[in-house]
């Protein structure tokens, strides 16, 4: 009896312990966009019904699982935002005909970035940037209404405003100016370096309005702990060049050359102490 009664105990623990840490899975804002950025990155033509579902699946993956991981928490803006948009897109799918299909296979992406950048902006005007509901739930109530946090928000939503609209602006040059929705640079390297970007400031920022607040400077927090994971997209930019546009090598293999070099100076002077030293 002892023995069940521990390992009933053992297994409850270990669950509180699995929605714990999904609940802090959640509580992070980039995975609220996951659907937005899986649509966005797989959307083309002859991919408009698998990137919808696939979206559409992810957003209800995440409300269902917040609502199971974090009973009793209030719906969140980017939440109803991922529901409502992508069910639409998916009624809109379904009645549309062929041209109409067409139309969403070649700016459907487009469509996707520019009501991010909407909600982004959007939220911003109301005075309730869409990440401040994540980052309540991570920090103490007491801070909630700091300047600093507010600050905080307002730049990391912004930032992800930013990414978005580069995203759009890409896809759109190439679909309307090169008139090819495949385009590498327009429709792969440059919205996937603009959401690598958005991701690591975001991971960034709130550490340095920690450490600035707490008199440090520098150190790992410096600009090139921010800008050496966005180098790093050179390196897998340069080889999906060398393999898909074998015309442009010279500038794959300048890519990798280059990313590789500014990769590693960003380490070191990363890894140097606060006062400039080398570490020992």
């Amino acid at each position: 009896m002892a023995e069940e009664e521990g390992r009933s105990a053992a297994a409850g623990q270990g669950a509180s312990t699995a929605r714990g840490a999904f609940a802090g899975f959640l509580d992070n804002p980039v995975v609220g966009m996951a659907p937005w950025i899986v649509f966005s990155l797989l959307v083309g033509p002859g991919r408009f019904e698998v990137a919808v579902a696939l979206a559409l699946g992810v957003s209800l993956v995440l409300v269902v699982g917040g609502r199971i991981a974090r009973p009793g928490t209030s719906w969140k803006l980017l939440e109803l935002a991922d529901l409502i948009f992508f069910a639409a897109l998916s009624l809109v799918g379904l009645l549309a005909d062929s041209g109409t299909l067409r139309w969403l296979e070649t700016y459907a992406g487009e469509l996707s970035n520019i009501a991010l950048v909407v909600i982004a902006f959007g939220s911003m005007a109301l005075r309730t940037p869409f990440t401040l509901q994540y980052a309540r739930e991570q920090v103490d109530r007491a801070h909630w209404n700091s300047p600093e946090f507010l600050r905080a928000n307002y730049v990391i939503t912004g930032v992800w405003g930013l990414a978005f609209l580069v995203s759009a602006l890409a896809g759109a040059y190439g679909d309307l100016v090169l008139h090819n929705p495949n385009n590498l640079w327009t429709g792969w390297i440059i919205q996937i370096a603009a959401i690598v970007a958005a991701v690591r400031f975001t991971v960034w920022y709130p550490e340095v309005v920690r450490a600035r607040a707490q008199g440090h400077e520098g150190g790992p927090l410096s600009p090139a702990a921010l800008l050496t994971p966005v180098a790093g997209v050179l390196v897998p930019a340069g080889i999906a060049v060398l393999v898909f546009d074998g015309d442009l090598w010279w500038l794959g293999v300048a890519l990798i050359v280059g990313g590789g070099a500014l990769t590693r100076a960003l380490h070191r002077q990363a890894s140097r102490a606060p006062d400039g030293s080398a570490p020992a």
